[in-house]
Formats: C-alpha cells, sequence, structure tokens
C-alpha cells in the first residue's frame, strides 16, 4: 500500500489506549482549557484521525508563514495550507493545556495539548496568508472570512486527541479515521485505490467520473470520501448528502467496488491550494490517485476551472507526493452517445448536444417536486433531494 506523507508509518494523534485516554481526561480537569473555534477543533480531529500525517500538533506562526509562502514548512517537510490554533483568549501561557470542543453540547474536552509556542499573529499577517492560501482577500469569501478572524494569537505544540468531536456519533455509518480505511482496502483485498472528494450529492456525472477513473486506471476500488463539517449556507447538510450518495451506489455500482466514507473537517473553499492538501491526507489514508475535477474546493467564480489540477504541475516539486491525480474535465449527458463523457473528448459535439442544468435550475424543480431529468440526476437520488428541499421550503414558507 502506499506509504504515508512524510514517514514509513502512519502516526494518528488520537490517543487509542483506553487507560492511557481516561488519564489524560482526569489530568484535564486540573488544566486550564481554551474553548477551541471550530478551524482548530476540525484540525484537531484531523491530527488524532491520522489524516494530517506527520505533524504533531499545531503550527508554530514561522511554520504558517512558511507554508503559506513556499508550501514547505521550516524544517522542509511539504504542506499545502497551515494547520493552526489561532484563538482571541488572552493569559494563555506555555504548558498543558486542555481544548475544548466548540460543537458539542458542554464543550467536552477533545484533546490536551502541550503549549510551546504563544505568538501574537496581526491582522495584516493573517490577511496576507489569506491572500497566498485563497487567492483572495475578499471578505466575501467563505474562507477568508473565517480565517482572518479567528482571533489574534496562535498557539503551537503538539496535541493528543481524546476523541472525533461530534462526527463519529452522528455519523456512525460514515465517519472512518485514516486507520480504518487503509485497514478497510487491506481487508477488502484492493491494491490500486482511486479517492473522489465530495462535498455534495453526486449526480450522474459525479457517478461516471468515479466510474471512468476506475476503469481507466484499471483500479480495484473507489473511495467515495465526503466532507462531514462545517459549510457555507446553503449547502445541502451531511446527513442527506450521506443518504444520496448510499443510494446511489446500491443502486448503481457493482458490490465491492465502492466505499462510502467521511472526514471531519470544516470546508475551506481555498480552491487550488485545499486540492493539494486533499491529495495530501488521501494519501494518507492509502489511495493511490485523487479525482481532481473543475473547479474541485472551490467557491463563486474566485478560482479558474482547472487551477486545481494546474498547481500540482506548477507547485508541487516532483517526489513531494506519492499520489497521482486523476485530471477531470467538465462532465455532461451526451445525447449523440446516449452517455455521460467528458466534454473534451467529445470534440465534434456542439452545446445542444448535451444535456446542462445550472445549479439555479435544478434547485427550482427539486423545490417544486419535480424530478430532474433522468439524464441528469438518478431518479433514486432525486427522490432524497426532492424531500429535503420540499421539507426546506415549508419552512421558509
Amino acid at each position: 500500500m502506499i506509504k504515508p506523507h512524510g514517514s514509513d508509518t502512519l502516526n494518528p494523534l488520537y490517543v487509542a489506549d483506553a487507560a492511557a485516554r481516561a488519564a489524560l481526561l482526569k489530568e484535564a480537569e486540573t488544566l486550564p482549557s481554551l474553548l477551541l473555534n471550530s478551524a482548530a477543533a476540525a484540525n484537531a480531529v484531523m491530527l488524532g484521525a491520522g489524516y494530517f500525517n506527520p505533524l504533531t500538533g499545531y503550527m508554530t506562526l514561522a511554520d504558517a508563514l512558511q507554508v503559506t509562502d513556499t508550501l514547505h514548512t521550516t524544517a522542509g517537510l511539504f504542506w499545502p495550507v497551515p494547520i493552526l490554533n489561532v484563538t482571541r483568549q488572552a493569559g494563555i501561557k506555555p504548558g498543558r493545556l486542555a481544548l475544548r470542543d466548540p460543537n458539542v453540547e458542554g464543550h467536552p474536552v477533545l484533546a490536551v495539548m502541550d503549549v510551546q509556542g504563544v505568538e501574537p499573529v496581526s491582522s495584516e499577517q493573517l490577511v496576507a496568508m489569506a491572500q497566498k492560501i485563497f487567492g483572495t482577500v475578499d471578505p466575501k469569501h467563505p474562507g477568508v472570512a473565517t480565517f482572518t478572524t479567528l482571533g489574534d494569537t496562535v498557539l503551537s505544540g503538539p496535541i493528543q486527541v481524546l476523541n472525533y468531536s461530534y462526527f463519529q456519533s452522528e455519523f456512525p455509518e460514515t465517519f472512518r479515521t485514516a486507520v480504518e480505511i487503509r485497514n478497510e482496502i487491506a481487508q477488502r483485498g484492493w491494491n490500486k485505490v482511486v479517492a473522489f472528494q465530495t462535498r455534495n450529492p453526486m449526480h450522474r456525472a459525479h457517478e461516471e467520473l468515479c466510474r471512468m477513473a476506475k476503469e481507466r486506471l484499471n483500479a480495484d476500488g473507489i473511495v467515495i470520501h465526503m466532507l462531514l463539517g462545517k459549510l457555507k449556507d446553503g449547502d445541502i447538510p451531511a446527513d442527506v448528502r450521506d443518504a444520496c450518495i448510499r443510494t446511489m451506489v446500491d443502486h448503481y455500482f457493482e458490490p465491492n467496488t465502492v466505499m462510502i466514507t467521511g472526514y471531519g473537517f470544516d470546508m475551506l473553499y481555498a480552491g487550488p491550494r485545499e486540492a493539494v492538501l486533499h491529495a495530501v491526507f488521501r494519501q494518507n489514508m492509502g489511495t493511490d490517485y485523487l479525482i481532481v475535477g473543475r473547479d474541485h474546493a472551490g467557491v463563486g467564480d474566485y478560482y479558474g476551472p482547472f487551477d486545481a489540477q494546474t498547481i500540482f504541475d506548477t507547485q508541487v516539486p516532483a517526489g513531494a507526493l506519492q499520489i497521482e491525480i486523476f485530471r477531470a474535465d467538465n462532465t455532461a449527458f451526451s445525447k449523440k452517445l446516449g452517455r455521460v463523457v467528458m466534454m473534451r473528448e467529445a470534440p465534434d459535439h456542439v452545446p445542444d448536444d448535451f444535456i446542462a442544468l445550472s445549479g439555479t435550475k435544478v434547485r427550482q424543480m427539486l423545490g417544486a417536486g419535480i424530478a430532474p431529468p433522468p439524464e441528469f440526476s438518478r431518479p433514486e437520488v432525486a427522490k432524497v433531494l426532492m424531500e429535503y428541499y420540499q421539507i426546506v421550503d415549508s419552512k421558509k414558507a
């Protein structure tokens, strides 16, 4: 199986030994505590699950600035975005610190941190980093809006993670750690594996893209890996996405060709930089390829349609990652051929030869209880989405 990023073995930061975990929870009761913001909590979950291997905790300001500028830490590790714990809480000193979960009632301890650095970070520094990470400082960009308002102090140092926040309890059938995915790939006997990232339900084009990648790469299986954390307003909730994807796979894929999994992270909407982060943690979970399509991890019109592919040519040094990307073009149903195709592979087509629907149009149809054409969305998937949107619209009425 493909090696993890930056080390020979995967080193998740979750404390798996029950006695050690209980001892840490008891210790945490005696420690000063910090209520994390959601971004720092999501970073802790990803560190605990092994997705951010080989990091041992939150980055220093120097590492964050270096990663932002060069995609490398000060020690030379290739890494695409800063992994930070930024806070507004004053008075924190180096030493042991209990990190509390902002997303679970009662704010239980999520991790224990050895705070080694307490560094002021200016708004100018945060804005400068945002420009390079997100390619914009427009406050309307959801990633920029979050990143630039997290706080004024960077806390750095190793952490020991004690639970996976709400992800394991709310999504028990879907949330999986990088360790668990590696183990299941081995149990299934898969040797070549493709990962598909999604924060949306999967329509026919996504379904066929997974099938194309599997066939063209002669892969044994596909890991559909959905984001389960916080999204921007208007995005479809994780439980609805989960239901859509499971419905599609149950009806339209052969047995033992697809794993449906999810991970606990808040979407950054960082486009190209986030696409590289996606590749890093898909390598950590044991997949050999990541499908990178049009506007991967993008939002609005902030990125070119294929910037998330180009960055692998221009900013990822040779050998920095073992995982490879499968480059996908726009996909659409061809009326001429009677199937979904990559549009660049149909040079004899004109626009009218494709069935193309805008997201707005599809949303209107679903809200009205009208299923989109079967060439666009499987009827079983459309049914799940219609039920969701009709409930949403009834609450607005």
